[in-house]
């Protein structure tokens, strides 16, 4: 008699929903897998390691070393690498507003976003 109720309780256990659930790969596995897809017009961004919400429409188009920036314009991610990081301290210019970076770039110090590359504002430097 034990035999057979631990041989039900056995049969029990490895049919119920619990058992047959997909087993997880550690911590953060279906997060990761969720990253690499769309789910309503939102995206993953690795380089910000969260969620867009639909808002971001990522950097502008690379314009190259010799072009003339000038407010309102969107920079390219290469062209914002490429731009050299400025302490404004250093050369007398106003303190940026949270998410924003001046940056140097072709004898230019510019005001832009951290996040998009927006342009908020060009100041002509000399050498």
């Amino acid at each position: 008699m034990k035999r057979l109720i631990l041989g039900a309780t056995i049969i029990a256990l490895m049919t119920s929903p619990a058992a047959m659930a997909e087993p997880r790969h550690g911590k953060g596995h279906d997060r990761m897998q969720d990253r690499n897809q769309q789910h309503e017009g939102r995206q993953w961004h690795e380089q910000s390691g969260r969620w867009d919400n639909g808002r971001h429409r990522g950097w502008g188009k690379e314009r190259g070393k010799n072009h003339r920036w000038s407010r309102g314009q969107q920079m390219g991610y290469n062209d914002w690498r490429y731009a050299q990081r400025v302490d404004y301290r250093r050369y007398h210019l106003r303190q940026p507003p949270r998410g924003y970076e001046w940056r140097r770039y072709n004898d230019r110090y510019i005001l832009a976003s951290v996040a998009s590359g927006i342009i908020i504002s060009v100041i002509l430097g000399g050498r």
